[in-house]
């Protein structure tokens, strides 16, 4: 698939797996595949879709490609506030392997060998999601106070901290900053609750312009022998991430997002229980999702 407004191209098929590599796979999880390649690890984002933890039966060809282009572009604006993952020669790499398996190019990481946390750094700027739901039930966010009368997609007062725990399957769930330091360490704590709010306020800040409002994000660390930390897996990708276009931003009910939420209202509309196998998706449905992840990539990196 050809798009004037990408600096590479679309395939026609979506890849829903990740086949005839020589390098043993290590983990699979709802997009990425994670191949061994003995000093590094090999991160391919495929092009499947996940809804409510299902995966879906049709892809959106060149999703994986975009999602792993705006987290290579973050990365390196993050660079400035932290190590990440990225082997040191990447680009070289990423060519080398592209002359064997052009179809990897550019949805391929070559990451360094770390130790993920056990918890996912949430930060949450705006009441959304699973968040409003408990504000709406319980009058807090989690373990937050926040100011009665507050809306669906009520811009929160400062930017807050919510970890989660890391599921294999099935959802991650809420877990109190203390638990979560007592997890992994206070001091440890502490730098993951700092860097995370720092780079939630770098992407609020350098996407402002673009006229988009980062609303919430997730960001997952890891550690070296030395104890180092990284920042690793995807960053501020529209699957981890809530982008609202700010110009149609009001506060009062969902917001439309440059997601697959296109997919979970559709979804919504069906008598589904959420559980395997999963509806087949409308061909409208699998093209306007894929025109949000377009559009998120040439808004925010082109």
């Amino acid at each position: 698939m050809q798009n004037p407004d990408l600096p590479f191209p679309l395939p026609e098929e979506a890849m829903m797996s990740v086949n005839g590599l020589p390098y043993p796979l290590v983990a699979k999880g709802k997009v990425r595949e994670v191949f061994d390649m003995g000093d590094a690890l090999l991160m391919v984002a495929t092009d499947r879709v996940s809804a409510f933890d299902v995966i879906m039966n049709e892809g959106l060809p060149g999703k994986g490609s975009l999602l792993t282009q705006i987290s290579l572009y973050w990365f390196e604006q993050a660079a400035a506030l932290t190590p990440h993952h990225l082997v040191d020669d990447h680009a070289e790499r990423i060519k080398e392997l592209a002359r064997d398996y052009p179809d990897l190019e550019h949805r391929s990481m070559i990451v360094k060998k770390l130790k993920p946390l056990p918890i996912e750094a949430v930060v949450r700027g705006y009441l959304s999601g699973s968040g409003w739901k408990e504000y709406r039930e319980k009058g807090k966010l989690f373990e937050y106070d926040l100011p009665q009368g507050l809306v669906e997609s009520s811009q929160l007062p400062k930017p807050l901290f919510t970890p989660t725990t890391k599921a294999a399957s099935g959802h991650d769930m809420p877990i109190h900053c203390a638990d979560a330091a007592e997890l992994i360490g206070e001091e440890l704590f502490q730098r993951v609750h700092d860097l995370s709010i720092a780079l939630y306020k770098m992407g609020v800040e350098k996407v402002a312009d673009a006229g988009i409002l980062l609303a919430d994000t997730k960001f997952e660390f890891g550690t070296d022998e030395s104890g180092e930390l990284f920042l690793i897996d995807e960053i501020l990708t529209p699957d981890s991430s809530r982008y609202w276009p700010k110009s149609e931003y009001q506060p009062g009910g969902p917001q439309p997002s440059y997601d697959k939420q296109f997919v979970r209202d559709y979804l919504e509309s069906l008598e589904w229980d959420k559980t395997p196998p999963p509806p087949n998706l409308p061909d409208e449905v699998l093209k306007g999702t894929l025109e949000r992840y377009i559009e998120a990539y040439t808004t925010i990196v082109v």
